[in-house]
């Protein structure tokens, strides 16, 4: 290779001849310098008489000499084995792997048993790795790759190392609408559903509660080995306050508690112990909403006495008998109330 032209590189083959920046390797060069004074193997693909010019090309030599490797490699190699190769591109759902002439494909899926947010948080191109064959397609001349399964599967003995009913500490890794995922061991991770953060509090988010990094401790809720999944709870490392509910708000028994909020069907009471009770709409005295007052503005966060008139255990709320009467206030009262 003489020199650097646009376009390409200029050659001597006893005469000059031109190498496209297309023709040089299968994968584009970066630096075309890289290439000036060495001596590499050429096939000549175009010959003009006229303007005496050659062109060559040094990519068809290497893409002949990796069909014959490939076809070598699909002949010998066998689903199971461990071969080594070449990172040759790495993308959003895996690495492309070069195995002597041949592109096998590395899932994201199949690079680590524990979480792996893209592939480039553990491959960097060129890097020359050992992986294991997961699949060979001899027709269409297709491979895959798995990383992960070189390493000790560590959900083979998950029931023996985190029995269900069993106390496990780990870091949160990711944090979703519905929960967060805790890593409880090197590729093992649980998830904590929003339903098992509290027993009593209305969690909407586990953001509010809950932050990347954070260490917890959970309990272990149950175990799916098939589809390698475990259920933590945080709530459950603290007694059911709905265990013992009857005994503790027997029916007539006069509770207090804050407003908190307002709904079509009635207001809901939080009490001293985080449990809500629920003051129904057909028990309440309601303002003609013609009369101009708003009693939502003036009863959020108003701490009322009420006496308990039921309490549904399977759905976990108290129901206020409203004798003191949350909304048993007179106009007056109200406007009263507004201005300080």
């Amino acid at each position: 290779v003489k020199s650097v032209v646009k376009g390409g590189l200029m050659v001597n083959v006893g005469v000059e001849a031109f190498l496209p920046g297309s023709q040089i390797d299968i994968i584009p060069p970066k630096d075309l310098t890289e290439y000036v004074g060495n001596i590499y193997e050429f096939k000549i693909v175009k010959i003009n008489d006229e303007r005496k010019n050659v062109v060559l090309s040094r990519r068809e030599v290497i893409e002949a000499a990796r069909t014959e490797q490939r076809q070598a490699f699909l002949k010998d190699v066998n689903v199971g084995d461990a071969v080594e190769g070449t990172v040759k591109n790495i993308t959003d759902f895996g690495a492309f792997v070069d195995l002597q002439g041949m592109d096998g494909l590395l899932h994201i899926t199949d690079m680590s048993w524990g979480r792996v947010n893209h592939p480039s948080e553990m491959l960097a191109i060129a890097q020359k790795i050992t992986v294991q064959i997961l699949e060979v397609d001899k027709e269409k001349e297709r491979v895959s790759l798995g990383l992960k399964q070189l390493t000790p599967n560590p959900w083979e003995d998950i029931e023996q190392r985190f029995p269900v009913g069993d106390n496990v500490k780990g870091k949160i890794t990711k944090l979703v609408p519905y929960g967060a995922f805790v890593e409880v061991a090197e590729g093992v991770e649980g998830l904590i559903h929003v339903s098992e953060l509290s027993w009593t509090k209305r969690i909407t988010r586990p953001s509010d509660v809950l932050e990347l990094g954070q260490e917890v401790e959970a309990v272990v809720l149950g175990i799916n080995i098939e589809e390698q999944k475990i259920s933590l709870g945080v709530r459950q490392l603290e007694p059911n306050p709905w265990e013992n509910v009857e005994a503790r708000f027997p029916i007539g028994h006069q509770i207090k508690g804050e407003v908190r909020n307002l709904t079509p069907y009635g207001a809901f009471i939080e009490l001293e112990d985080g449990n809500y009770a629920i003051q129904p709409n057909n028990r309440l005295k309601i303002y003609d909403p013609s009369m101009g007052v708003d009693p939502n503005k003036t009863l959020i966060n108003r701490l009322v006495t009420d006496k308990i008139y039921s309490v549904e255990n399977s759905a976990k709320w108290i129901t206020d008998e409203h004798e003191k009467g949350m909304y048993d206030y007179d106009l007056k009262n109200l406007e009263e109330d507004n201005d300080k």
